[in-house]
């Protein structure tokens, strides 16, 4: 079994569209988008196929800011865009389908924005 590397590239949020309007142009598939908190921030990361070879954008936030939608390229990636709104609170501007915060039902709102362990306190770091 061979496995091949994969590029990672952290942008600035504000190259997003213009990076992504060109692997659709190139014949790039979305594959899936991903969100993780990583102490106070996000890491957003946005993967791409083309011919089994992936390409990864990443941009990090605060979760202050809003994040543009990739659904205006990409249809699909509003479910991905809804996803992140309810489980992480991250804001996303320009989705082509907004479920308003009602995509995932969930006991508590965001609750990957601040996740516990247990219940009770910070989820420990390693």
């Amino acid at each position: 079994m061979t496995i091949e590397a994969q590029e990672t590239t952290v942008v600035e949020q504000d190259h997003l569209i213009g990076l992504v309007e060109g692997y659709k142009k190139q014949g790039y598939r979305l594959v899936q988008i991903n969100c993780t908190k990583v102490g106070d921030l996000y890491e957003i990361n946005y993967s791409f196929d083309l011919r089994y070879q992936f390409k990864n954008l990443r941009i990090v936030v605060d979760g202050k800011r809003e994040i543009p939608s990739i659904s205006g390229i990409y249809w699909g990636a509003f479910v991905y865009e809804n996803e992140m709104h309810d489980l992480f609170g991250i804001r996303v501007v320009g989705m082509n389908v907004d479920f308003g915060g009602h995509l995932i039902r969930t006991a508590k709102k965001n609750p990957f924005a601040n996740p516990t362990f247990r219940g009770e306190d910070a989820c420990p770091k390693k």
